[in-house]
């Protein structure tokens, strides 16, 4: 007897594929269907634990501190969000969250406590909910009516003592966010609408929130048992091509620092969500790179996300007795450094002495240490303080410094004698980056292909679009009616499937 699943399977296989050619005939095409399956991977702090992984709005992917190249008077701190944003990811494009907190905290004097709090807040518009679209029409600016979907966002500044808060004020109120960048067509300037999401302060700063490409660059077949054993695929930039949410600060250092003479600042990123009773839980947490992906076993990934840097003991273990270099060792026969790795205290937890420590007796925690009276340096090195250029990580994190090879470096004993060259041989990222806040590099356009066999720029249907959306009239009746038509003619052809697919299941053989 042939089992029931057996020609189960089949029949869906033949139904999918009369429906994906009545799709074509009403004028979408099965590649497009097809298209609609997500893509799985990982990266620093892109999808690095169970529970955030899929709540992308919340996961907060990469963490920078940086003197401000141009402004050496001020830190630069950029927090990205929302992990492989393929640019033409609609029509629902990539959102902060309305229900969540996105914060950047400040310890600055060494207690593993929070003594400033930045904190971002989102509200989404929807000018018209009759369409699926997320613009109407071409979009010039940011206050642009074909804009169908925004977002604004409060900036608010909470200052702490001995963890406690003591008061909250206003920095930016009711701010626009850049939009996604759907395309060419939609967005012909999106530099413009980049510019004009940029908002100065008033204590000499700034603030963006928006689409940006994603600064972090990596192999990501790392994950692949350290890229397949053999290292003989080495160098894809896995990240190439894909977006993320930033977020991107500008502070005066006057603000942040205890005082000039004690410049380090402990900065560390968080996620809070709203629950079903209003209150907010912290669900993600980022300070160093690679932390929760690479250090953290299994067991503490969740558990890291929701905790406090003062409590950061629980995980010292993962740090003195860290795994990666033993699996290394297994792989590539390369002598693990001997334990406990003291070495990886200063980097993750405690500063490097000379360098970027809070206080003589700080208390370890996990999160980046920016010493800022480090001045920038105009030919920024990748390799940072391996390097000899101590403006770079993990003295803080600049976009353009290659954390993936340092990491590898300092995890196999580069700090304790053990020299080595180790890295994924992805040097930079596929964009440059900006001379100016906010400093990373603009959106990969979800138009990014070349235009379409026998279509031209001189196209104006996208305006027409626009006006009929908005019941301006300017309608093209020939094309609504064809287009009418084959949709009709797809629906029909759909229908007579599915019939005829259900009769072929109720014969006995």
């Amino acid at each position: 007897m042939t089992p029931l699943i057996s020609r189960s399977g089949a029949g869906r296989k033949g139904l999918v594929t009369l429906i994906c050619g009545a799709l074509a005939t009403g004028g979408i095409t099965a590649a497009s269907v097809a298209a609609l399956e997500p893509g799985v991977a990982a990266a620093s702090s892109h999808r690095e634990a169970p529970l955030i992984s899929g709540t992308p709005q919340y996961d907060n992917t990469d963490l920078y501190a940086f003197v401000s190249p141009d402004k050496p008077d001020t830190t630069t701190i950029v927090s990205d969000y929302i992990p492989f944003e393929e640019p033409a990811g609609g029509p629902n494009f990539y959102q902060f969250a309305d229900d969540a907190q996105y914060d950047i905290h400040i310890d600055n004097n060494g207690d593993a406590k929070d003594d400033l709090i930045f904190r971002y807040t989102f509200k989404t518009q929807i000018k018209n909910k009759k369409t699926f679209l997320y613009n109407t029409g071409v979009v010039d600016n940011l206050t642009d009516p074909d804009l169908n979907v925004t977002q604004s966002y409060n900036l608010d500044l909470i200052k702490l003592k001995n963890g406690k808060q003591q008061y909250t004020s206003r920095i930016a109120s009711d701010i626009p966010a850049a939009p996604s960048n759907v395309g060419k067509a939609s967005m012909p300037d999106y530099a413009k609408l980049r510019s004009q999401a940029i908002y100065k302060t008033t204590n000499g700063g700034a603030t963006f929130a928006g689409q940006a490409d994603d600064p972090f660059f990596a192999d990501l077949r790392v994950f692949d048992l350290l890229y397949g054993g053999n290292l003989s695929e080495v160098g894809n930039d896995t990240l190439k091509g894909y977006n993320v949410n930033t977020i991107a600060l500008q502070v005066p250092n006057d603000l942040i620092r205890q005082s000039k003479s004690r410049p380090t600042v402990g900065i560390y990123a968080t996620t809070q969500r709203k629950n079903a009773q209003g209150y907010y839980s912290q669900v993600s947490r980022l300070g160093n790179p690679l932390v929760n992906e690479v250090v953290n076993p299994q067991k503490d990934k969740d558990k890291f996300n929701a905790s406090q840097p003062k409590d950061d003991a629980q995980f010292l273990k993962n740090v003195t007795n860290p795994e990666l270099p033993k699996l290394i060792e297994a792989i590539y026969h390369i002598k693990a450094p001997k334990e406990p790795r003291d070495d990886l205290v200063s980097v993750f937890l405690t500063g490097v002495k000379g360098l970027n420590t809070l206080q003589p007796y700080a208390t370890p925690s996990e999160m980046l240490r920016l010493n800022t009276s480090i001045k920038p340096t105009a030919k920024p090195k990748r390799l940072g303080v391996l390097d000899g250029d101590n403006a770079g990580f993990p003295n803080g994190r600049r976009l353009t410094d290659d954390v993936i090879d340092e990491a590898l470096q300092v995890v196999e004993g580069e700090l304790v004698g053990s020299k080595n060259d180790l890295g994924d041989a992805v040097d930079k990222n596929d964009k440059s980056f900006e001379k100016y806040f906010p400093y990373v590099a603009e959106p990969t356009s979800g138009s990014r292909g070349p235009l379409a066999k026998g279509t031209g720029s001189g196209s104006t249907t996208k305006s027409a679009l626009g006006d009929t959306l908005s019941g301006s009239g300017g309608t093209d009746t020939t094309l609504i009616a064809g287009s009418a038509a084959a949709g009709a003619a797809g629906v029909l052809l759909i229908g007579t499937a599915f019939g005829w697919w259900r009769r072929r299941m109720q014969r006995p053989y």
